[in-house]
């Protein structure tokens, strides 16, 4: 698996969320996904509740 550069994914927007890191394009922010990832959801529920997610965006959020 080759390593994910965070920055082609994540941005970060005052007026969004309140400048917190987030997927681009998206309101989702790292901390969410890795709160997920956290509590034990798979990759595959990630992507299947937030299909305007990929596994680059979830690998992104690991790199950050």
């Amino acid at each position: 698996m080759s390593q994910v550069d965070y920055k082609n994914y994540i941005e970060i927007d005052p007026g969004i969320r309140f400048g917190k890191p987030v997927i681009k394009g998206t309101r989702i922010t790292v901390y969410d996904v890795l709160q997920w990832l956290a509590s034990g959801l798979t990759h595959e529920q990630i992507l299947s509740d937030f299909p305007q997610l990929d596994e680059q965006s979830i690998l992104a959020c690991l790199a950050y």
